[in-house]
This record gives C-alpha cells, sequence and structure tokens, in this order.
C-alpha cells in the first residue's frame, strides 16, 4: 500500500530528483514562468507554494531557509522582493498550469507553469482592457 507517501518520483533516484525540483523552481522564480511535463510541473508547484509562503514571513530566518533550496542569491532577492509582496494579501494559489498539449518527440503532456497576477501570466492585461459594447 502506499497510503500517505506525497509526491511523485519522476523516474529519479532521490538526488537527481531534489536537483531537478530546485533548478526547476529557481527558473519560476527567475523568469516567472517555465514550460515542462505535467508531472513535472505539479510537483514544482508543491515546492513553489511552500517558498511563496515562507517569503512572505519576510524574516531573516526565512530568507535563509529558502537560500537552503533556491539555487541563487538573486532568485531569492526576486522571491522575497518583487514575488512575495505580490501575493501579501493571497492565502495561496500563487502558481497556475496550463495544458499545452502533446510533446512532439515522445507525446509526453506539457504544461506551461506560470506565476499568477505577474508579468508574465497568461492572459495578462484581460483585467485592465476595457469591457467590450462601451458605455451606456
Amino acid at each position: 500500500m502506499r497510503h500517505r507517501k506525497a509526491g511523485r518520483k519522476l523516474g529519479r533516484n532521490t538526488g537527481h530528483r531534489k536537483a531537478l525540483l530546485r533548478n526547476m523552481v529557481t527558473s519560476l522564480f527567475e523568469q516567472g514562468r517555465i514550460q515542462t511535463t505535467d508531472a513535472k510541473a505539479k510537483e514544482v508547484r508543491r515546492v513553489a507554494e511552500k517558498l511563496i509562503t515562507l517569503a512572505r514571513r519576510g524574516t531573516l530566518h526565512a530568507r535563509r531557509q529558502a537560500l537552503g533550496y533556491v539555487r541563487g542569491r538573486d532568485a531569492v532577492a526576486r522571491l522575497f522582493e518583487e514575488i512575495a509582496p505580490r501575493y501579501a494579501g493571497r492565502p495561496g494559489g500563487y502558481t497556475r498550469i496550463v495544458k499545452l498539449g502533446r510533446r512532439r518527440g515522445d507525446n509526453a503532456p506539457m504544461s506551461l507553469l506560470e506565476l499568477v497576477d505577474g508579468p508574465y501570466a497568461h492572459g495578462a492585461g484581460a483585467e485592465d482592457a476595457p469591457a467590450e459594447g462601451g458605455e451606456g
């Protein structure tokens, strides 16, 4: 039985899987969006949501904890100074997964993992555009 065994193995051993997730989370924080397979996107989302919640605390201890996981001081600085304040009033759900179809080479299901309400968010600017039909 696999009761209470959360997380996917992604066909990798433990060290490789941890390195993969750390690299992908770092890329997500640096670039705002990443394209990957569905399974990887769902695993990266779990880690990214926890790190954004950690960054919302804004303490030195939280920053050091994030530095222990995210690769690169610039990614952590962006997480704490740009990303976390953007979601200060949001109780979770900082990322979005958009299905893209299947990859040509191996038919793997692909997804776009992105931060919501960001500069690269899917359909960004749609909220700012005036409604069709005009006034009156």
